[in-house]
């Protein structure tokens, strides 16, 4: 059996990652998405375990001392992290990853395992970031200009990344990730094997 692969995705709030991620993973049966650890308030809508798994400040740094986490940061005031055993079992079952994470956390990742895709998502324009934001109706103006000044910065930071998709459409970034999906399944290092003459 072939291991799965690790596709890292991350973007500035407000990009529309949560959504395109849920078109994403109803399209392909095959991709599990990495539930994250935050120290963040659950907004009312989000289900523990589903979307993130919530705990204290606390909690969190005891998985940090355990070194359970494959990456972590600190995003407008709350911790956020990645457990690693359940993404190594599951990639070592042929099952493929989606990680969604900070664009800090994204580097954490590629630093320790470098057959990690990462992969930035942006919005068409800032302003609709900053429209995306106010739409949510959850967030503090004064939260959201601190979220602008991060989506600056994690602007500077996509060219660290493999790909590059800007979410205009929902559909449309989908398709995106699931072309890169697919093309990374076929680079020639993966199919090496299937070339020998004894296969």
């Amino acid at each position: 059996m072939t291991n799965g692969r690790l596709f890292v995705l991350s973007g500035p709030s407000g990009v529309g990652k949560s959504t395109v991620v849920q078109e994403v993973m109803r399209r392909h049966p095959n991709l599990r998405f990495s539930v994250s650890v935050t120290t963040r308030e659950k907004r009312p809508n989000e289900v523990d375990g589903e979307n993130y798994y919530f705990v204290t400040r606390e909690q969190f740094q005891q998985m940090l001392d355990r070194g359970e986490l494959l990456e972590h940061a600190e995003y407008v005031g709350n911790c956020y992290g990645t457990p690693e055993g359940p993404i190594q079992q599951q990639l070592e079952q042929g099952f493929d990853i989606l990680l969604d994470v900070e664009p800090c956390g994204a580097m954490q990742v590629r630093s320790n395992r470098e057959d990690a895709v990462l992969i930035f998502m942006a919005a068409p324009s800032f302003a609709e970031i900053e429209r995306r934001l106010r739409g949510r109706g959850d967030t503090p103006d004064d939260k959201i200009a601190g979220r602008l000044e991060r989506a600056r910065w994690e602007y500077a930071q996509a060219s660290q990344y493999d790909y590059i998709v800007i979410n205009d459409h929902v559909q449309h970034a989908a398709n995106e990730i699931q072309a890169i999906m697919e093309a990374e399944k076929c680079r020639a290092q993966l199919r090496l094997d299937y070339l020998k003459e004894d296969n």
